[in-house]
């Protein structure tokens, strides 16, 4: 059976089909509107629409997107909370309903991240492996025996909005930056694409990350944006010591950047703890809109429906 699956992030909305055996096929890509829920749900609407034109109306569909869905329980039951799209305490079931005519399975891209790596690539066969995305955002998912891991309130291992330590803060001369969510200091604010950006205009780097590899001095932003992000990975391994951190989004496509994260975690870690593997997602960015799918499939195909 083929399926199909939506990455929804704050720069793009994608639409990928896969094949019967989850060979990738034709995508489409539209920029994600980022003025109002009005112009995000149509650009949605629009890229149901060409997966069903490709795939016919029963297609399976998956979404993989940034933010928390509530799981399908409780008053706030499919409410969304997002730092980065314009949906932020939007009904995300009801929306999708009057878009397809029926329930679309939703998964935070993280966990899609980890859901797809974890069946078939670079988080198979661990037990326990985590998707880190690093783009426009930070999140992490969890996967247990190759099944998204059950979580309270829909937290996706919500890694992004936990605080950045003080002590590395200090060892920079940080101060406490505000973020997307409301708060500040989060470590998303830090690492995602725009902290990364923030610190190479702080260091003397005009127009940020988007010069950063060609610009005198990119190797010493690049030095503290990777004990910064060394951090966020000792939060996860301090947490949940994943034998596996499956790396993805935009900022995982640095040029060496498994070995410079693996470089600036070895001291960050307390003495004893074993780090986790560092790999990149076998199925690069296609990866997150994979799980989506795969998770749509599996469903279709009668398996128990995952509580998101």
């Amino acid at each position: 059976m083929i399926c199909g699956g939506l990455d929804i992030g704050g720069t793009k909305i994608e639409a990928r089909l896969f094949g019967p055996g989850m060979e990738p096929g034709g995508s489409r890509r539209v920029e994600t509107p980022r003025s109002d829920a009005g112009a995000f749900f149509a650009a949605l609407a629009a890229q149901v629409a060409w997966l069903r034109a490709q795939g016919g109306a029963g297609l399976p569909i998956g979404i993989a997107m940034s933010g928390v869905v509530q799981p399908d329980s409780g008053p706030d039951s499919g409410i969304v909370r997002a730092a980065n799209l314009p949906i932020g305490g939007e009904h995300m079931a009801s929306r999708l309903r009057q878009i397809a005519g029926r329930a679309l399975p939703v998964m935070n891209d993280a966990m899609a991240l980890a859901y797809s790596e974890a069946n078939g690539g670079a988080g198979s066969a661990t037990g326990a492996s985590v998707g880190l995305v690093l783009g426009t955002g930070l999140a992490a998912g969890l996967c247990l025996d190759g099944r998204p891991a059950p979580r309270h309130g829909g937290i996706a291992v919500e890694l992004g909005h936990c605080g950045m330590p003080a002590r590395a803060l200090a060892r920079h001369g940080l101060g406490l930056w505000p973020c997307g969510c409301g708060r500040q200091g989060c470590i998303e604010s830090y690492v995602a694409g725009p902290g990364l950006a923030r610190l190479a205009d702080g260091m003397g780097i005009p127009g940020g990350a988007r010069v950063l590899a060609d610009a005198p001095g990119a190797e010493a932003v690049l030095d503290v944006w990777a004990d910064l992000a060394a951090e966020a990975l000792e939060v996860l391994q301090m947490t949940l010591a994943p034998p596996v951190v499956v790396l993805g989004g935009g900022l995982s496509r640095m040029p060496g950047v498994v070995a410079r994260l693996e470089r600036a975690l070895a001291p960050r870690l307390m003495a004893g703890v074993p780090p986790p593997a560092l790999r990149l997602a076998r199925f690069g960015d296609a990866s997150g809109v994979r799980g989506a799918a795969l998770l749509a499939l599996r469903e279709a195909e009668g398996g128990a429906a995952w509580t998101r």
